[in-house]
């Protein structure tokens, strides 16, 4: 499956891949934030963060790593690491947010990881994959550099929304639905669904040994 590349479609890209980058960095510096790292070290994994995911899509695409080729979204990703450090010095900031920041960087950066792909001319099967890919390397890269076990290994569903959410918004776009609101609705129920899982602890069987 692929899609011709209109400048609505590149405009659609951009916006999403621009929210997602913000999003995910804001996420990273509440996470490093809870470890008590220094600005330079926030910073770096907020980067690390919101970008790493799209950088590794871009990579084994074989096309020009993203923020590389448009520098906006490494000001976004720095912007938004600043301006969540010295919010958090002004005003309370729950664990909860953290939550809500990852979900949302989570959801956006599937789709648009997903969406690469297809213009790039995947399968829907490898575009979908790409698409976790997208919106979970940021995560282990930020887990990683945070010395912890990453959130996607034994978190409740969270690749596993990310792959569906990607299968779903390839299938409306199968049926010629619009390709904004597939967005919308994919990139909701993903969102939705970790917040879900996370509130009902639902999640994928763990592998143990028989005893």
């Amino acid at each position: 499956m692929s899609l011709d590349t209109t400048s609505s479609l590149l405009g659609n890209l951009y916006w999403i891949t621009l929210i997602a980058v913000i999003v995910s960095s804001s996420s990273a510096v509440l996470k490093a934030g809870f470890k008590q790292f220094d600005l330079f070290g926030v910073i770096i994994i907020a980067i690390a963060t919101g970008l790493g995911g799209g950088s590794f899509r871009d990579m084994l695409l074989q096309r020009d790593v993203f923020w590389i080729n448009d520098q906006m979204f490494f000001i976004a990703s720095l912007a938004s690491a600043f301006v969540i450090f010295v919010a958090a010095r002004i005003m309370v900031v729950s664990p909860r947010y953290f939550l809500l920041a990852d979900a949302a960087g989570l959801a956006t950066f599937a789709i648009a990881g997903t969406l690469v792909a297809l213009i790039a001319g995947t399968t829907a099967l490898i575009a979908s994959f790409m698409g976790v890919m997208t919106g979970t390397m940021g995560g282990i890269f930020r887990d990683i550099l945070c010395n912890e076990q990453p959130v996607v290994f034994s978190s409740p569903l969270y690749a596993t929304v990310s792959w569906l959410g990607s299968l779903l918004f390839i299938a409306m776009l199968h049926f010629n639905i619009d390709i904004t609101l597939s967005a919308v609705i994919a990139g909701c129920c993903i969102f939705f669904f970790r917040l879900l899982a996370l509130r009902y602890n639902i999640g994928l069987p763990k592998f143990r040994f028989k005893s």
